[in-house]
């Protein structure tokens, strides 16, 4: 794909960004515009636009690295559930949100999104890496 994905100044580091996790084929960050506090953005390293045209190996990588996030996100973020969401249709680039959530209806993305200090952005950002199993620390940031 030529195209270049708003995503890209993140993973190459011209854009700032609150990593969560990263290794050599994925990342997860916070989303800058969430829905919610503890909104990460998790996608493959590789530029690819839809999700479902990543190799099935990517997609299963994609996932689980997904899943450890998500189980740090529900460990460090007061919610009944990790909701997740694969839209795509804003940003070409393949990607997953992880969405704490108390009920369905907050992972509607026609919702306002909320803003939040570089301060508390930074704060969430540990809280949900220090709920990350051990084994994880080769791909934090």
């Amino acid at each position: 794909m030529t195209e270049k994905s708003p995503f890209q100044g993140i993973l190459d580091g011209t854009q700032a960004a609150h990593f969560i996790l990263r290794n050599e084929r994925y990342a997860a960050f916070l989303e800058k515009k969430p829905l919610k506090q503890g909104h990460v953005v998790v996608l493959p390293l590789r530029h690819i636009d839809f999700v479902f045209d990543l190799e099935d190996e990517e997609i299963a990588g994609l996932f689980v690295f997904a899943g450890t996030v998500a189980r740090a996100v529900r460990d460090s973020i007061p919610c009944k559930k990790v909701g997740m969401a694969v839209i795509g249709l804003e940003v070409r680039h393949a990607h997953l949100h992880l969405v704490p959530i108390d009920s369905g209806a907050e992972l509607n993305f026609t919702l306002p999104r909320q803003t939040f200090s570089e301060d508390a952005f930074a704060r969430t950002a540990e809280q949900i890496r220090a709920k990350l199993p051990d084994e994880s620390s080769s791909g934090r940031l």
